[in-house]
């Protein structure tokens, strides 16, 4: 069943909490600003490292014996990554010969969901009504019950066994002539299934897997084997170091199989862009709540007429947005200046010309003047 908590908020209150929203908005569109700005030198710093490693990588076609012709290079090779080390699990007496060994724990627990909802009342105060249910469900670590809101289901959790998660990484993977470095060894993928009991890869800790109970525990084991990949790295005696780039960034990669060193490069390029995306995104997001948060005290003075107040946020928050909007053009256009000159004076353009428009611009459809009488001759 539902269990539903109603809380009332005065009207003082809430004009308390918006003068304290200020302080937050502030920090919320400064912290939004300065991640536009280092958003942009990131991007474009990548993008030269990027161009700089693919300027200089080489082929290694060979990776048999170490070739001193290759020290201190950037290499794209073809290989086999293996190892001799065996990896043991002694808690539950599982190994592999490989080079990783994973082990992942998930208990079976009542979860609280929540749902809030909100109303407005005459006169400014404000009430919140949050509705709490339960279900079971696998979660990656125990559930503390004794949190929960419906007094039912405080305490109803337990777990019969608690299982840390592990991973194991082999200390000593070939790949030919050379051996894979720490990072490289725990970056390579490809894990499958290791079965504990030759049909299945996980341990159940309960009475029936099929029926679980509240504090049943599965724990399920995973390996990486040798396998082919392909490393670009730089050379550093008989192992790895990653690529660094004249500006000081950083770059190696390690794929499963045999990937061509374009490929390689053209995702480089594509999570930059990504990232150079979803940052801007999240910087925007962030300037434009800080600025709510700054005017916020606007709709929270008219609270005490709900519907006029919900009319001036709406028109606040369009208002927000659109500056925010301008405002992270601005921040890119200037960032882009000492990265990008051709494309900042451009964008500062586009940002001067929203400006003017939505400063100038008259709402359609405005009653022409009437024209002047016509004098009498």
């Amino acid at each position: 069943m539902a269990y539903t908590e109603t809380t009332r908020t005065s009207y003082g209150q809430r004009l308390g909490n918006s003068f304290k929203g200020i302080g937050s908005g502030i920090l919320m569109f400064v912290v939004g600003t300065v991640l536009l700005w280092w958003n942009e030198g990131r991007a474009v710093k990548t993008t030269k490292m990027l161009k700089e490693a693919q300027g200089q990588v080489v082929e290694m076609t060979d990776v048999s014996k170490i070739d001193p012709a290759f020290e201190g290079k950037l290499i794209h090779a073809y290989g086999f990554a293996n190892t001799a080390d065996s990896l043991f699990d002694s808690q539950f007496n599982v190994g592999v010969r490989g080079i990783a060994l994973h082990r992942e724990s998930e208990y079976y627990q009542w979860v609280e969901d929540a749902k809030t909802e909100t109303k407005d009342k005459i006169g400014g105060a404000q009430e919140t009504t949050t509705t709490y249910t339960y279900h079971l469900d696998w979660t990656p670590g125990p559930v503390d019950s004794g949190s929960f809101h419906d007094p039912d289901y405080q305490g109803k959790n337990s777990v019969k066994q608690n299982v840390d998660d592990l991973d194991l990484y082999a200390t000593d993977v070939s790949f030919g002539a050379y051996k894979l470095s720490p990072s490289q060894i725990k970056s390579v993928g490809g894990e499958e299934p290791l079965y504990v009991d030759g049909e299945s890869n996980v341990i159940y800790i309960g009475e029936d897997p099929g029926r679980p109970e509240v504090g049943d525990v599965r724990i399920t084991f995973t390996k990486v084997v040798p396998c082919q990949i392909t490393v670009v790295s730089k050379v550093n005696g008989n192992s790895f170091v990653p690529f660094v780039a004249k500006n000081g960034k950083e770059f190696t990669a390690l794929r499963l199989g045999e990937v061509p060193q374009e490929q390689i490069f053209e995702e480089a390029h594509q999570a930059n862009k990504i990232w150079l995306w979803v940052l801007r995104v999240l910087g925007f997001f962030l300037v434009a709540g800080g600025l709510k948060g700054i005017f916020n005290i606007i709709e929270t003075l008219l609270k005490v007429l709900p519907f006029l107040a919900n009319i001036v946020g709406w028109g606040v928050g369009l208002v927000c947005n659109l500056i925010a909007f301008v405002w992270s053009l601005i921040i890119i256009a200037i960032a882009w200046l000492a990265y990008r000159p051709v494309l900042g004076i451009s964008l500062l353009v586009i940002a001067a010309a929203a400006v003017w428009y939505f400063a100038t611009h008259k709402k359609k459809g405005a009653a022409p003047e009437p024209p002047a009488p016509a004098q009498e001759a």
